[in-house]
């Protein structure tokens, strides 16, 4: 094995990455607002720039997709436990010891244990939670004369409130990731221009310098 500069992020993906970032800030900023944590905007104008961050956010959701699906990128959020207790370890107690990554970048696997769990969790789990809630909770007029509609959009706002919070949380943890180990501009790079080291078998290494020669420096 032996590492190169490979580009593993194209220029879909970084869009959807920082667009994706963009939207979610503006939601957890909206959000916020419409519960009083803030009074930077009034109360209509933080209802519309939800809703449309939300939709805008969707649409962006449906189009991601559609390209993992298409391009096969899927493959990089399944689960497994291959180096996942190690990676783990390492977060919980190595780092603090100043001890090395134990995950090097593949090829056919840019995400490591704990980041293809997380974010599939995120995929599966989370974002559909947040959207359907949303969605309930925009389309209340059309249900509102239904039984045990009180208790229910109550439940409808917990969830998809509960949800935001665990959202909050994950990009927290995200950016505090981000200052660990290597520099936070390190760190930052990948999903700007799109390379960052990889480990290649030297088969992949062939592949790449004879068919997708862009792809790696």
């Amino acid at each position: 094995m032996a590492i190169h500069e490979v580009k593993i992020f194209n220029g879909f993906e970084r869009f959807w990455h920082w667009t994706q970032a963009a939207l979610i800030f503006i939601l957890l900023f909206s959000g916020t607002g419409v519960h009083g944590f803030h009074h930077l905007l009034d109360f209509e104008q933080l209802v519309w720039t939800h809703v449309i961050a939300a939709i805008g956010l969707m649409v962006l959701w449906v189009f991601a997709i559609f390209w993992h699906l298409t391009t096969g990128n899927w493959r990089h959020y399944m689960p497994t436990t291959n180096g996942l207790f190690r990676v783990a370890r390492y977060y919980a107690w190595d780092i603090f010891k100043g001890e090395d990554h134990p995950y090097r970048k593949h090829f056919w696997r840019k995400h490591n244990p704990l980041q293809a769990i997380s974010y599939l969790g995120l995929k599966v789990f989370l974002f559909p939670l947040l959207w359907l809630s949303g969605l309930a909770h925009l389309s209340y007029g059309l249900w509102q004369n239904g039984p045990l509609t009180n208790s229910t959009l109550e439940w409808v706002a917990l969830v998809h409130t509960g949800a935001a919070f665990v959202m909050a949380a994950f990009i927290i943890i995200h950016i505090y990731l981000l200052t660990t180990g290597h520099s936070f501009i390190d760190h930052l790079k990948p999903m700007i221009t799109g390379f960052d080291e990889v480990d290649l078998d030297p088969e992949e290494e062939a592949y790449l310098r004879k068919d997708e020669p862009w792809r790696i420096k």
